[in-house]
């Protein structure tokens, strides 16, 4: 759907203005409030006409017909890809956030819990850090460990201390020793790959060397299987600022609240949402509307970036709020953090 009104250079800051006075004061704004803020002398009646239009074109409703406007989703997407986008962060919320993330210790669920409640307080909404899903997770080093019944303990050690393990039961016994020449196989030659990539380059070398690779390969290719790699479980998330969620006058429909609460609980669907963001082409992704975790997501958006190591991407972080929400400062915290935790990361490598 096209709207031609937005590329009238009026049109689109009166829109601007109109989002801007609702997220703060949260009721219908009228045309004698988009005045005020104006910058330009326009009278009351051109300002109704152009809220007509902006109406008529999707971004703006009228919840009474004595009432202002309210912004739409459409609105709250323009905003953050035409204005909030172009934002810069404060100097008082970088400083701010540079004391919060460098406060405590420094292993990786620790910085997870800082930039979490960093996002939580910047968004009042949720603040998000989702680990990379396994597929993704890069191998710093690996150790396997033979149980008496057969199965093979794997422990994966990723760069900044984050440790996996699985437990595994391949088609033929093997032995300890066995075991070592595989985790020092892996150890030696694919530290800083991640596991999908371990296991490309692992095919690779079986179509052309199987004689060579078949023994030392059948343990890691069990590990990398897709369908291991795909197991919702193997993300960690986490979460803070659900109380300030709870309390949003977005959600005063308690079927609608209970049902968003029991998502944020069951945290897969977080995951789920948050990881797909990871490979979008925007340094800050933006959704209006997140339907995927519940039916009160239409009132939600979700603001996410990646963070990286060596030009990898480790996971996701983010905020999930009411789409009523400071877009501006959001977006640039949600950056920042993000850059942060990429440096630290670095740093623990």
């Amino acid at each position: 759907m096209r709207y031609p009104t937005l590329q009238e250079r009026r049109n689109r800051q009166v829109l601007a203005d109109i989002v801007r006075t609702y997220i703060e004061t949260g009721e219908p704004v009228s045309s004698r409030a988009v005045s005020k803020r104006y910058e330009e002398a326009l009278s009351t009646a051109t300002l109704r006409s152009v809220m007509a239009d902006l109406e008529d074109g999707g971004y703006l409703y009228q919840p009474h017909t004595s009432a202002g406007r309210v912004p739409t989703a459409a609105a709250y997407r323009f905003f953050a890809q035409e204005i909030a986008s172009q934002a810069t962060l404060s100097l008082q919320d970088r400083d701010w956030i540079d004391r919060e993330m460098a406060s405590g210790g420094g292993s990786m669920a620790e910085m997870s819990e800082r930039a979490g409640h960093v996002l939580a307080e910047v968004s009042k909404g949720l603040g998000i850090v989702v680990s990379p899903p396994l597929a993704k997770a890069v191998l710093e080093h690996a150790r396997m460990w033979l149980i008496p019944d057969g199965r093979i303990v794997v422990v994966l050690i990723s760069p900044g201390g984050t440790t996996r393990d699985k437990v595994l039961r391949p088609n033929r016994l093997f032995t300890q020793q066995e075991l070592d020449a595989i985790a020092d196989f892996l150890n030696r030659h694919y530290t800083g790959w991640a596991l999908e990539a371990i296991r490309t380059d692992l095919l690779l070398k079986l179509a052309t060397e199987r004689e060579r690779y078949e023994h030392l390969a059948q343990i890691a290719l069990t590990l990398c299987d897709p369908a291991i790699l795909a197991e919702k479980s193997e993300s960690q998330i986490y979460v803070e600022g659900t109380a300030q969620i709870a309390t949003a006058p977005e959600f005063a429909n308690q079927s609608q609240l209970g049902e968003l609460l029991a998502a944020i609980e069951e945290k897969h669907r977080l995951i789920t949402v948050l990881n797909s963001c990871i490979d979008t082409p925007e340094p800050v992704f933006v959704q209006i509307g997140v339907k995927e975790i519940s039916q009160a997501g239409e009132n939600i958006a979700l603001i996410s970036a990646p963070y990286s190591t060596q030009d990898k991407t480790q996971g996701s972080l983010g905020v999930l709020g009411p789409t009523r929400m400071h877009y501006e400062r959001a977006m640039t915290a949600v950056a920042y953090v993000a850059r942060l935790f990429s440096e630290a990361l670095s740093k623990m490598e």
